[in-house]
């Protein structure tokens, strides 16, 4: 009797063993999917500021700095790089091309013209996701860093040489802050 207790305990032992260790696997899989979704959308951002470059600089050559500004960036996002630095380079992506956005305010014109406004929607488009597989790249990070802080798990995340994943994380603190809304009347 003790010995279908022990065989039992050491089933079950090797069972969870196998449990665990194959959802570290599924969970480090789903990293790795989705950060290849982060960088095919920050890919196709990079591939599409050349153009957005080329429509402004016909309305605003004299904006040289700000196109020499994005044009490096692009070669940063371009070049890859750790989560944190693709997300600090993906920051300062945002903003310039806010400024880009800001410069071309000033230019009827160019606000009017088709090519700008078919790249600023596509630009927008991209831009959500971006947003969309931060979020799931991110899901997906929590999962595998719960599983391999958690108990038991973590026994085989050591074992097996688990590392925690990074987060994909806005790094403008001002981003992150909640509007003040104000409805006193002056």
């Amino acid at each position: 009797m003790i010995g279908y207790i022990l065989l039992g305990v050491i089933v079950l032992s090797i069972a969870y063993l196998v449990f665990a260790y194959n959802g570290l696997v599924r969970n480090k899989n789903l990293v790795a999917e989705g950060w290849s979704g982060i960088d095919v959308q920050l890919r196709r951002r990079a591939d599409l500021i050349p153009n957005l470059i080329e429509t402004v600089k016909g309305y605003a050559a004299h904006e040289d700095k700000l196109f020499h500004d994005i044009a490096e960036l692009r070669a940063k996002s371009i070049s890859g790089g750790s989560v944190a630095e693709q997300s600090a380079v993906g920051q300062a992506m945002s903003q310039a091309l806010g400024k880009l956005f800001a410069v071309a305010e000033a230019y009827p014109q160019l606000k009017a013209d088709a090519n700008f406004r078919d790249l600023q929607d596509k630009l927008a488009g991209i831009e959500d996701e971006i947003q969309l597989s931060r979020r799931y790249y991110n899901g997906a990070v929590r999962n595998l860093n719960t599983m391999i802080e958690s108990f038991p798990s973590n026994l085989i995340a050591t074992q097996f040489k688990f590392e925690k994943a990074e987060f994909f994380e806005i790094g403008d603190a001002a981003a992150r802050e909640v509007p003040k809304v104000d409805f006193k009347t002056r």
